[in-house]
């Protein structure tokens, strides 16, 4: 027992020190800066709601929530992204409950939420069931569960594919994090616990990047799980190298393949979809 506590707590603070590598608040700004606010408007977060946005990171959702007037935790496994959400709920006059926390072992009472939410987040937690049995678990009879995660087959999804030959081996145990964007996975993590269950497709539009090169070199500045990646081929320029293609051409197949669907307006520049599955339920 004790071997194994001292493991999940290695495996937490590799994750901890992993997200806070490069700058993700900013990609989180740069980028994907919709989605907390369609989430959000998805959770029907309404003022004197009491919200706990779990994996937060900077705010990204938690801030949208509060500028609603809901009363805000904010929870993260990495500090230093919870700093940075401080200063921005500041710029947008809004106070929040910022708390550094395992979404696997949630430090709050049961049944204390009348939202749950997660963007983006809970689906780097390694042990799925674990952590949506603490989704569950936090939220009232009657409350809402909302999640945005990254689907497998979208972009992101297959980044991670990508990466996974150039990646340390996962830990024991530990599940893929684009698992959380298959419905019938997110249903059978939930199971009977709750009802009213929405799931959607969506996609969101990136047109941040001028070239797939960018992407590439943005990614390797900016976010940990890539940085994390990089650093552990570092002695091997050839995979380096070959890693290097490998994310370029990842980039060009989805520009090419949001131009084809439509999704790239224009059709000008370069601009991807990123496709994402958001789930609503009910606490039964």
């Amino acid at each position: 027992m004790t071997d194994t506590m001292d493991a999940n707590a290695v495996l937490k603070q590799k994750h901890r020190a992993m997200w806070a590598l490069g700058n993700y608040p900013e990609l989180a700004t740069d980028i994907i800066a919709d989605l907390g606010p369609r989430l959000v408007a998805a959770a029907n977060v309404k003022s004197g709601d009491r919200v706990l946005d779990v994996a937060a990171g900077a705010g990204n959702a938690a801030i949208p929530a509060a500028m609603r007037g809901a009363d805000v935790i904010a929870s993260d496994l990495t500090p230093e992204l919870l700093e940075v959400g401080k200063r921005e709920a500041q710029m947008h006059g809004v106070t929040l409950d910022w708390q550094t926390a395992d979404a696997e072992a949630l430090p709050f009472d049961t049944a204390s939420f009348d939202v749950t939410m997660s963007c983006v987040g809970v689906m780097f937690a390694p042990h799925h069931q674990a952590t949506a049995d603490e989704l569950l678990r936090v939220t009232r009879p009657g409350g809402t569960i909302a999640v945005l995660n990254w689907t497998p087959q979208g972009f992101v999804g297959q980044m991670f594919a990508t990466m996974k030959p150039y990646a340390a081996p996962p830990a024991p145990g530990a599940q893929p994090p684009p698992l959380w964007g298959d419905e019938a996975h997110v249903r059978e993590l939930f199971g009977d616990a709750v009802r009213d269950v929405t799931a959607r497709l969506d996609t969101v539009r990136i047109s941040h990047f001028g070239s797939p090169e960018e992407f590439r070199d943005y990614f390797k500045s900016h976010y940990g799980p890539t940085i994390a990646c990089y650093r552990n081929i570092g002695d091997d320029p050839e995979r380096v190298a070959a890693l290097d293609a490998e994310l370029v051409a990842l980039g060009e197949r989805f520009a090419a393949a949001s131009t084809d669907s439509g999704d790239a307006g224009s059709g000008t520049g370069f601009e991807m979809g990123w496709e994402y599955l958001l789930v609503t339920a009910t606490r039964a």
